[in-house]
């Protein structure tokens, strides 16, 4: 699966050959959010559409008190709808000009979530120790993501984890250091807006060009990263989906 997010033998990855590429209507895209999109696709990220901010910090959709605003798809079977077809993604992104979007975890890749001041510390030290880190995504609400290889089903159901766990930012309190989406979760992708004042939203700190890496190969840093900053010695990773 590595293949498909950059080559790991010097070959240029997805997102740079597709940029190389695109096509012409595609350069007037403001601030980039379509050739984004697109290039996430082409990367093998499962999309859908998702929700955006609403007024001051609420959210788009009907609900009243939505507890994830413009963090949550827009369908209940995101599942099924989640693509990487570069037709419907284009007439989602133009019919829904402010919509954020999610990629579904579990399929392709997985995320491993964590707070940023973690983060930032355990990128640093598996840079410096020479690891290969992934795409890794930062957002104004304080996470940030580190998108990986999934796990997939292994054949010994043994060594699956299996959750429960909603993956709604609602479980950070109970759940306050690293997040692990796979089967059956998702997260937003870059680009997105968040609530709140100012221009809040979700960024890539490095992009699709880095081949996704094992999760496990990141694993222990990060979560000794996150024991640190949330003060729990026995912090683990929580596993998010079904």
């Amino acid at each position: 699966m590595s293949a498909t997010f950059g080559g790991r033998s010097g070959r240029q990855g997805k997102l740079s050959q597709w940029l190389r590429g695109r096509r012409p209507k595609e350069t007037a895209d403001p601030g980039g959010r379509e050739a984004l999109l697109l290039a996430a696709a082409a990367a093998g990220l499962p999309l859908a559409p998702a929700a955006h901010p609403g007024a001051g910090y609420g959210c788009s959709c009907d609900r009243v008190g939505c507890p994830t605003p413009a963090r949550h798809p827009v369908s209940f079977a995101w599942q099924t709808q989640s693509t990487t077809d570069r037709a419907q993604i284009e007439r989602w992104a133009r019919n829904q000009p402010q919509a954020n979007f999610i990629t579904a975890t579990g399929m392709v890749h997985d995320v491993l979530d964590v707070p940023l001041e973690a983060g930032r510390e355990a990128l640093q030290r598996l840079l410096d120790a020479g690891v290969e880190v992934g795409p890794v995504a930062e957002s104004d609400d304080g996470r940030m993501m580190f998108f990986t290889l999934t796990r997939g089903t292994p054949e010994d159901e043994d060594e699956w984890w299996p959750c429960e766990l909603d993956c709604h930012p609602e479980t950070m309190d109970e759940h306050p250091g690293l997040r692990w989406h796979c089967r059956g979760s998702y997260v937003l992708v870059p680009p997105a807006r968040l609530p709140g004042d100012g221009e809040r939203g979700l960024r890539w700190l490095r992009g699709l060009e880095h081949p996704l890496p094992d999760p496990l190969t990141l694993l222990e840093t990060l979560t000794d990263a996150c024991a640190r900053h949330t003060g729990d010695p026995a912090a683990t990773a929580w596993p998010l989906g079904h």
